[in-house]
């Protein structure tokens, strides 16, 4: 399943990852620059910060309370910010598009 990182500066990457995986787990497995997933995916420190494409905000499930709550902390936060280690790859987010902020928490 296809997933492309934008970097800040614009910078593109396309990876393919496999259906269940976070998008977090994808880029540090890819070394996509950005993406720190400090806690390893324990949505408890918001290294894995991103902004999903409008286009997929529906496809995606709702961050959950725990998610809302990190993020608070995180830096600049957007109506489309997720923690990437919370979005689960499926069939239907193959093609998912992220933006990655300036910075990370």
């Amino acid at each position: 399943m296809k997933v492309t990182y934008i970097e800040f500066n614009g910078t593109r990457h396309d990876v393919v990852g496999a259906e269940g995986q976070s998008i977090m787990e994808v880029a540090t497995q890819n070394l996509v620059p950005g993406i720190l997933g400090d806690c390893g995916g324990t949505c408890s420190c918001a290294t894995c910060h991103t902004y999903v494409a409008p286009d997929w905000l529906d496809r995606i499930e709702p961050a959950t309370e725990d998610e809302q709550g990190v993020l608070e902390g995180a830096l600049d936060v957007r109506a489309n910010s997720r923690l990437s280690c919370q979005v689960k790859l499926t069939a239907a987010l193959d093609g998912i598009v992220v933006h990655l902020p300036e910075r990370q928490y």
